[in-house]
């Protein structure tokens, strides 16, 4: 931190004018930071503002088949096929890189597949039983998208308020408190300068007064 009251010399003058030269720069590629993490984070509220609605519809549905499913099979037939569903789904977590914000993109591998690699056998189950699978599938789908929408969400609105701290305490501390230093220092060396001259007037009279005496 730059000192309150910095000697009046011209090569603090100089590194002062090189501070503001920095701060100025880093303010503004601050404020650029800002406006694009602001422009990905309503681009992101956008896609999940409806994903929580969306999610209850989906988780309703999916109860709807259920119950379907519980007036035609048993109790016992329900419970022996969902222990037979596979449950080692594979996620793959990646991150995209927005201003130095990590953003994750979630990736899982429900693709459509036969009864033997979802675990259950075609005997004992029925279209009914494979409707509310692929209605659990697709809450499931879902519910990865919220978390990653709302993951981002939380680390964006982080990282805005972070680099909108950093840019008012460069736009409203550090950048006034370097320009008073400035124009402080300015005003001491032309102060400065204008004793040395009337210092040497004072001399200059003594010398002529001198030699006029001689």
């Amino acid at each position: 931190m730059a000192e309150e009251n910095p000697n009046p010399t011209r090569m603090e003058l100089l590194k002062i004018k090189a501070r503001i030269v920095l701060a100025e720069k880093g303010h503004n590629l601050l404020k650029q930071k800002r406006d694009a993490l602001i422009m990905e984070f309503f681009k992101i509220l956008e896609k999940a503002k409806d994903l929580r609605g969306e999610l209850n519809e989906k988780m309703k549905f999916a109860y709807e088949k259920l119950y379907i499913a519980q007036a035609y099979h048993s109790a016992h037939e329900l419970a022996s096929i969902s222990a037979s569903l596979k449950k080692d789904l594979h996620l793959t977590v990646k991150v995209r890189n927005v201003m130095g914000v990590q953003i994750p993109d979630i990736k899982s591998e429900l693709e459509e597949r036969s009864y033997l690699e979802k675990g259950y056998s075609i005997i004992g189950s029925s279209a009914r039983i494979d409707s509310v699978v692929e209605a659990f599938e697709d809450v499931f789908q879902l519910v990865l998208t919220l978390a990653e929408t709302e993951t981002s969400i939380k680390r964006l609105i982080q990282e805005i308020e972070k680099t909108k701290r950093r840019v008012n305490a460069l736009e409203y501390v550090v950048l006034p408190r370097l320009e008073r230093q400035k124009k402080d220092i300015i005003f001491r060396l032309e102060e400065m300068e204008r004793d040395a001259f009337v210092s040497l007037k004072v001399i200059k009279r003594k010398l002529e007064a001198e030699a006029a005496a001689n």
